[in-house]
């Protein structure tokens, strides 16, 4: 990996139900497995919440969605060359949250082209069950349990968090 090749820009989606359950996506790659907030890469010409419905609606079937302030922003490196062929060495992610009722995602996106951004399954997730969690996968950022209990405890931080590579 280049460290000369640029960061992408990306946003996601901290979809979060009345019981403050979060609703995560997970990516599978030949490195390994993670529990990600549902979002990506923001297209040419594209701002944060555009970006962000389009990303909601393909991956989890969100249409509509009230998006709400920032609660955190993070940039980690590691090597993508995404769906149009461009490389990137990481990138730097604004993540907004997205209070809803809970729902069954249904998304727009064919199985096919989910598998082509790696991604394999949806599930609401409880912040004790992510907390608890010992298995195989992973979870980005490592310690997002922490955050979204200060986020549900103490409300949505101002400014946002800014969340480095390992936190």
């Amino acid at each position: 990996m280049s460290d000369s090749l640029p960061l992408r820009p990306a946003v996601r989606g901290l979809v979060i139900d009345e019981d403050n359950s979060v609703l995560m996506v997970r990516l599978m790659f030949p490195g390994g497995a993670w529990w990600v907030l549902p979002g990506g890469g923001i297209d040419s010409g594209e701002d944060h919440a555009t970006a962000l419905h389009r990303e909601l609606a393909e991956e989890i079937g969100l249409v509509g969605a009230t998006i709400g302030p920032p609660v955190w922003e993070r940039t980690h490196h590691f090597q993508l060359i995404d769906t149009d062929g461009v490389e990137w060495s990481g990138q730097t992610e604004v993540v907004y949250i997205v209070r809803t009722e809970r729902f069954d995602p249904s998304p727009h996106f064919s199985e096919e082209q989910l598998r082509a951004e790696g991604l394999h399954e949806h599930k609401w997730w409880a912040i004790d069950d992510i907390a608890s969690y010992r298995g195989p996968d992973n979870f980005a950022p490592p310690q997002i349990a922490d955050h979204l209990l200060h986020i549900v405890n103490r409300g949505v931080p101002v400014p946002p968090f800014v969340i480095n590579q390992n936190s």
